[in-house]
């Protein structure tokens, strides 16, 4: 199994990646670039759409029984827009201060509630949340179900609705806890997964300064339960069992993955967004298709995206 660089034209800082079955699109966005991007797999035809600011994360949204545009979270708060290109219309304001934090890695819950996790820009203290979105009731509900992190990353499900992983990445920690999906309620909280800190001295393409396998940010679930995780400046990604042991590690031609996720037609191609947002020159001549969106095949089909759920029927 080989990696192949789908889109040429790389991004600053890829994120958010989901599969959108009914349109045979690979959706994803570039943070710093400000941009929403869509790749139709089959003509290869990418579509670009501008942002008024920074968006961390976005889900599909469903309404009156079909698929109905975007949930995005920009850094001033979690917006709606029925098509792609139009209205950009506030849900709801962001929950924090805007010149310190924004949003981060999110997606849909199986209900069809939508969750981002936040930013603090100044990495100290842990001031980072972790925030779900109600919009199926009369009004719009925001509700902080975890906190104490730096950066948001890694959220995903369990294929029974039973667990949920949430990352703090710069700790090099995958959490998990028990999910009451009717109650949106979090218990049991513990590590998943985590591993040894960046070597004081390490650089990119440096090996005498220290092995290190990177840290986790965003992640993706299978079928069978595994989760898979882009280790940020560790030029791989992971394939995690249910109980956080590592079942495969695929290294790829970028040393900065920021989040896989699981799509085409049969649901067995592993896309990757990358980075190159800040990067070294001599990394991103080493990797010079770094910022750029990356796939290959794998034995197990992911689960299908989760869409974001308003009141209608």
């Amino acid at each position: 199994m080989t990696w192949q660089t789908i889109v040429s034209r790389p991004d600053e800082l890829g994120e958010s990646p989901f599969w959108h079955a009914a349109e045979g699109r690979l959706y994803w966005l570039d943070i710093p670039g400000r941009q929403l991007q869509r790749l139709h797999l089959a003509s290869g035809a990418v579509e670009r759409w501008a942002m008024p600011s920074e968006p961390g994360c976005m889900a599909p949204a469903w309404s009156a029984g079909r698929p109905a545009g975007l949930v995005v979270a920009l850094r001033s708060g979690i917006y709606r827009a029925r098509e792609w290109g139009g209205e950009l219309r506030l849900i709801v304001a962001a929950p924090y201060d805007p010149a310190t934090t924004r949003f981060n890695d999110g997606k849909a819950d199986p209900l069809g509630r939508f969750w981002a996790g936040t930013m603090y820009e100044p990495r100290h203290p842990a001031l980072a949340q972790l925030w779900a979105l109600d919009c199926r009731g009369l009004a719009p509900a925001l509700d902080c179900k975890a906190d104490g992190v730096t950066t948001a990353n890694g959220l995903a499900w369990s294929p029974d609705a039973r667990t949920l992983y949430w990352t703090d990445t710069p700790s090099h920690t995958i959490r998990a806890w028990d999910w009451d999906a009717n109650s949106n309620t979090l218990s049991r909280p513990r590590v998943f997964a985590s591993w040894p800190a960046k070597p004081a001295h390490w650089r990119p393409g440096l090996p005498e300064n220290g092995a290190y396998a990177g840290r986790p940010d965003g992640a993706a679930v299978d079928v069978q339960g595994n989760y898979y995780v882009a280790m940020y400046e560790g030029a791989q990604v992971l394939k995690l069992s249910p109980d956080g042991q590592t079942l495969a590690q695929w290294s790829l031609p970028a040393q900065c993955p920021t989040m896989p996720c699981l799509g085409g037609e049969d649901l067995q191609t592993l896309f990757v967004t990358t980075a190159r947002h800040g990067r070294p020159a001599a990394e991103l001549q080493a990797f010079p298709d770094s910022g750029c969106v990356m796939a290959m095949r794998v034995e197990v089909p992911g689960l299908p995206v989760n869409f974001v759920r308003d009141g209608a029927a």
